[in-house]
């Protein structure tokens, strides 16, 4: 196995490493003071339109997309790296590139499933920047992690599709810019089969009967990393039936072939979150001193470095194995390898930067280090795109069966 980057990959590298270092990572300060002016925490800071237009000129954009006529073109092994590397700074870098969820597997969704008009009308500004767009799938009242049991309904009257029902956690919704909600909810309810039971429409934020009610916190935090997090109530919202996505029933299937990628990409970012905390924790160790000595010659601190560099580099090469899986045999054949990394990459990650933060003390769980920040993140993505424990059944009965 050749474990080389080609040489697209290895000059886009170059080109984002310097555009992180000369932009994004000097904007991380400049942003929260910015934020911290606006009428809304929701508004989008300048510094943020400021790096998405120097990405676009240096053809840092839409990096996220296989297929050549809308992104750049680029396949899951070669996008990996560049991935981890906006992992470091994830408030900011995905979006500065657009690639930032939950646009990507919105954007992936119309791209596969759309109609001509959907993509000409909602994906061709989501890929210029222009617009922000929400997935509303999760609900309060029902075990979300089982899709089955979504209750909102969409309704067939005429040429028209009725939506009724309450979603939260959605992502995106928060942002002003967030014009387009791809919702799933059941057109047949009583369907025999309860995979064909679900649908997904286009639904414009400024729909009558489509409420944004509030935001939801994620550990205390406005989590602008996703645009924010919305309870979302649709109240016999009206949208025309050319909204519906694909066909009648297809909602599960669809729902299945984006989560795919969007797993696999939060995977990648967060190898970038570890090696951010990593790089904290080295330095943090050499510049302090407790008990007469820098904290880098404790014992207990070797084993923390230690453990989390061979955690990365074996998180990185799963990662990059289903990558390869996914571009080669197809997402439905790296089913196992997907499954694989989503178990693993938060919950080893969630750990190296508890680790940093334990080393940085009451620094760690401030404002004036990412750490608490990122542990945040990279703990929300324990639950997100299914649960730990979802995907652990499904892994496990998948390799029973070979001994049944």
């Amino acid at each position: 196995m050749d474990f080389a980057f080609d040489a697209r990959t290895e000059e886009l590298r170059a080109k984002l490493l310097t555009f992180m270092d000369e932009h994004v990572y000097p904007a991380e300060s400049i942003v929260d003071e910015q934020r911290a002016k606006l009428g809304s925490p929701w508004d989008t800071p300048a510094v943020v339109d400021e790096l998405k237009a120097e990405a676009r000129k240096q053809g840092l954009w839409n990096l996220f997309l296989p297929d050549s006529a809308y992104g750049a073109g680029l396949t899951n092994l070669q996008y990996a790296p560049l991935a981890e590397i906006t992992g470091r700074s994830p408030q900011l870098a995905p979006t500065a590139l657009n690639c930032a969820a939950p646009d990507t597997g919105n954007m992936e969704v119309l791209t596969q499933f759309g109609s001509e008009q959907q993509r000409k009308q909602w994906l061709e500004p989501l890929l210029a920047g222009e617009i922000r767009s929400a997935f509303a799938m999760t609900e309060p009242e029902v075990a979300s992690s089982d899709a089955t049991n979504i209750e909102t309904r969409i309704e067939r009257d005429g040429d028209d599709y009725v939506i009724t029902g309450r979603k939260w956690y959605i992502s995106g919704a928060m942002n002003p810019d967030c014009k387009i909600f791809i919702v799933m909810g059941k057109t047949d309810p009583e369907g025999a089969d309860v995979r064909r039971q679900q649908s997904m429409v286009l639904v414009p934020r400024d729909t009558p009967g489509v409420e944004v009610r509030r935001a939801m916190q994620v550990y205390g935090y406005e989590d602008h990393y996703h645009g924010g997090h919305a309870e979302v109530v649709f109240d016999r919202a009206r949208v025309p039936a050319a909204n519906l996505i694909g066909e009648e029933g297809g909602g599960f299937a669809i729902a299945q072939a984006r989560l795919g990628p969007g797993r696999i990409h939060h995977c990648m970012r967060l190898i970038g979150m570890a090696e951010r905390g990593i790089e904290l924790m080295c330095r943090r160790a050499v510049a302090r001193q407790a008990f007469g000595k820098a904290l880098a010659q404790q014992g207990q601190v070797h084993e923390w470095i230690a453990d989390a560099r061979v955690a990365v580099e074996q998180l990185r090469l799963l990662v990059l194995k289903t990558a390869w899986m996914m571009d080669t045999v197809g997402n439905r054949e790296a089913h196992t390898e997907i499954q694989s990394i989503k178990i693993a990459t938060p919950r080893t990650v969630v750990g190296i930067l508890d680790q940093a933060v334990q080393l940085h003390g009451a620094g760690g769980v401030s404002q004036d280090f990412p750490l608490a920040e990122l542990w945040a993140a990279a703990r929300t993505l324990r639950l997100a795109d299914g649960p730990d424990e979802v995907h652990q059944r499904s892994l496990a009965r998948r390799e029973l069966k070979r001994y049944v």
